[in-house]
């Protein structure tokens, strides 16, 4: 088991449970349809790299549950505001 996930730390981070569990569904399917990593992932799977996403406050859920960055992606046009990960950037 990750070890982060067995702390109130990242629970507390998100806002509950409910939130973390939802967080972290969001951002596996966005990694699994081809979402750019946002942490150095090289010798992570998926989960470890959505968990270090996390911790280090590079993703949340917005107040309509919707996942966002705190960060600019390379591949999207965003005037320094924060991303919509779950929407196609077409």
């Amino acid at each position: 088991m990750i070890d982060e996930l067995k702390e109130e730390e990242i629970v507390n981070k998100v806002g509950g449970r409910f939130k973390l569990s939802t967080l972290i569904q969001k951002r596996m399917i966005a990694l699994n349809q081809g979402a750019r990593a946002l942490v150095d992932g090289r010798g992570m799977d998926k989960m470890s790299m959505v968990i270090q996403e996390i911790m280090q406050d590079k993703i949340y859920l917005d107040m309509s549950g919707r996942l966002q960055t705190n960060e600019a992606t390379e591949d999207m046009d965003v005037d320094g505001g924060t991303v919509d990960l779950t929407q196609s950037s077409e």
